[in-house]
């Protein structure tokens, strides 16, 4: 039977699958952070950036399925967040875009293809379009482009679960574990500010982009995914039944799938 955890309830508790042994793991110094990031597996590269508040670990249920199917497969812990530091300054994603690069730098990686949900999504996305010879391709999982594209925070259970392990996994991971929520209102800061790419921005994006949407996404709104969709050039829509912004999580195979499928079309 496929595993679901739709409420998230085996999350909370547990977390995601345990990241696989790997001896290519490690930090880079980079801009006033040290930057973690580790490697599995060989053969095209994908590199997954995780959400905001997150960490690699809730990748958990896509890296073994990715390696199977013949990938390199690189994970980043996004500065401030797991087992990454930062400075003092704002966070933004051009910023921690950068720091993808000095871990493909590390690694020796010319190009990726990148998978980012929610934060991890932008980040992403701004690769793509700032430096697209080191992009092959871009799965954007729930998350906007401009301001407007979000909906009103409501609290739900399931997103109190969420935060409730994200809480959980910063302490055990973090090197500043007493600072959550400092580091919460700084991030939420930069999310509610970035990223604003206009039309014209998106008429610029050159790699080939999925927008990958869920059906309950809480925090994206769907007409927003279809925007993306219509002003990237050669943008794909993917719409994910019965899930919702934490789709990796609550049925992997199903977004396991989706991903599996786009890098499949895209040139390694």
């Amino acid at each position: 039977m496929e595993f679901h955890d739709d409420e998230l309830y085996r999350f909370e508790a547990e977390g995601a699958a345990p990241l696989p042994q790997t001896e290519t793991e490690g930090h880079v110094d980079h801009d006033g952070a040290r930057i973690w990031y580790a490697s599995y597996g060989s053969g095209a590269a994908v590199i997954l950036l995780h959400g905001g508040l997150g960490n690699s670990g809730n990748w958990g249920y896509q890296i073994t399925p990715l390696i199977d199917a013949g990938h390199q497969v690189i994970v980043v812990d996004s500065r401030g967040h797991g087992r990454s530091t930062r400075d003092e300054r704002p966070y933004t994603y051009e910023l921690m875009a950068s720091d993808v690069l000095a871990v493909m730098d590390r690694l020796k990686i010319e190009n990726a293809a990148i998978a980012g949900w929610s934060d991890g999504a932008c980040i992403g996305m701004v690769l793509g379009k700032t430096h697209p010879e080191r992009v092959c391709g871009v799965f954007f999982f729930a998350c906007n482009m401009d301001p407007s594209g979000t909906k009103e925070f409501v609290a739900t259970p399931i997103i109190e679960r969420c935060f409730s392990r994200h809480t959980k996994d910063y302490a055990a991971l973090s090197a500043t574990p007493d600072a959550f929520d400092a580091f919460v209102e700084a991030v939420g800061l930069m999310q509610r500010t970035e990223p604003n790419y206009t039309i014209t921005d998106l008429g610029e994006i050159g790699v080939p982009v999925a927008i990958v949407q869920s059906e309950h996404d809480e925090f994206i709104k769907r007409e927003h995914a279809d925007y993306l969709a219509r002003h990237i050039p050669g943008a794909k829509l993917i719409l994910l039944p019965g899930v919702s912004h934490f789709a990796p999580l609550q049925r992997p195979a199903q977004l396991n799938a989706a991903l599996l499928g786009f890098l499949a079309t895209i040139p390694a």
